[in-house]
């Protein structure tokens, strides 16, 4: 991509470490699956391959999504909010798990008076997905 096909990336409200949030959504049932961050080239690699690629800032470094359990986020759409701060991704969450602890989801605990209730099952071993180093995927 040249220069110019990269300036949809200058509308970006990047915050002061360069990374913008990013909220991944099914694009089929509208769930928010989980939220990660993206710096210029994760959101530029993401359009180009066409799977989400975040920033990881534990690792530092970018993050394919799936790259090491296999469950990729295939991308639809890419939208940017009102105020140009957050990203929207619309996808389509292959192997049904996108959360690290083995979850469709990573917004699984729902307040209910003053307590965290967990309300999804673990649907894959997070042990076999990935290394200890990549708990993150």
């Amino acid at each position: 991509m040249t220069a110019q096909d990269m300036q949809w990336l200058d509308e970006v409200k990047w915050n002061a470490d360069g990374l913008v949030p990013a909220v991944a959504q099914d694009a089929s049932d509208g769930q928010v699956l989980m939220m990660a961050w993206m710096n210029r080239e994760s959101l530029g690699e993401t359009l180009r391959r066409g799977e989400a690629v975040y920033w990881s800032r534990s690792r530092g470094r970018l993050w394919h999504k799936g790259e090491q359990s296999g469950n990729v986020q295939q991308v639809h759409e890419v939208r940017l909010d009102c105020d140009g701060d957050t990203v929207l991704l619309q996808v389509t969450q292959h192997g049904g798990v996108a959360c690290h602890t083995g979850r469709r989801r990573c917004f699984f605990r729902r307040l209910e008076g003053s307590r965290w209730v967990v309300d999804e099952d673990v649907l894959q071993d997070p042990g076999k997905l990935y290394s200890t180093d990549n708990r993150h995927d």
